[in-house]
């Protein structure tokens, strides 16, 4: 891993889901360039490697098991990262799951439900968890994971459109609410990324999907991370309220 640089010592980032896939390469990103970080994801295995990661660029990071549909588990380990980092600065929401391929007339409502609690409400519960504090010291940075399945609209993905439609939607309003406290609220809308969540698309769907990127490819994760790391950070100081697409040209208005 590089030599960490400094640009954002003294902060304190979350990430949720940051065990794997996007959130992961958010942690490195952000440990690269001085924070230290809590990580938060149900896979305790996954969270405590990416710990042992950001341990080996002589940055603090912490694990917090969470379940982000639960308001109790957001409270607890937004007051546990506070507690044992000393403060919350950046919040990452990047927890993600994907549903069944199905049209909407065959999703269950149990699959629906589940998809808009893991991906709304737990984007909705994060941001009410930290703001108050973020209010408090006059200074917060929170990006929000959406997609550009909530611009578009997929055919068999209903649900998870309609989530991140959703959580474009809410960032906006949010950024509004506190950009008075110098608290900036952005989403980042990405195509299809290359991680491990891409193996529950069907086939077809992926190639269907490829087809339509005029780069020809899916996006990094680290690319991704890149984007991020612009809008928690000063470069962006007049950026809120936005949901900056990363697609490779497929999106381009």
């Amino acid at each position: 891993m590089p030599e960490a640089r400094m640009e954002f010592a003294g902060r304190v980032a979350l990430i949720t889901g940051g065990g794997r896939g996007i959130g992961l390469a958010v942690v490195r990103r952000l440990a690269q360039d001085g924070a230290d970080v809590a990580i938060a994801d149900v896979d305790a295995e996954a969270a405590a490697a990416a710990a042992a990661e950001v341990a080996h660029l002589g940055r603090q990071a912490i694990v917090v098991r969470v379940d982000v549909a639960s308001p109790a588990d957001v409270q607890a380990g937004v007051d546990q990262v506070r507690a044992m980092l000393g403060r919350l600065d950046i919040l990452v929401n990047s927890a993600g799951i994907l549903g069944p391929f199905l049209p909407v007339w065959e999703t269950s409502v149990e699959s629906w439900d589940r998809l808009i609690a893991v991906h709304l409400r737990g984007t909705f519960l994060c941001c009410r968890a930290v703001v108050p504090g973020m209010m408090a010291q006059r200074w917060g940075r929170i990006v929000n994971l959406a997609s550009l399945a909530g611009k578009e609209g997929f055919p068999l993905d209903a649900a998870y459109c309609a989530a991140k439609a959703g959580v474009i939607a809410l960032t906006k309003s949010l950024a509004k609410e506190v950009a008075s406290y110098n608290i900036r609220v952005n989403a980042v809308a990405p195509t299809v990324i290359e991680t491990d969540l891409i193996q529950g698309i069907p086939a077809e769907e992926i190639l269907e999907k490829q087809g339509r990127i005029p780069m020809g490819r899916f996006g990094r994760p680290e690319e991704v991370a890149a984007l991020v790391k612009f809008l928690v950070s000063e470069e962006s100081s007049f950026i809120t309220g936005q949901c900056s697409d990363i697609s490779g040209g497929r999106a381009t208005y």
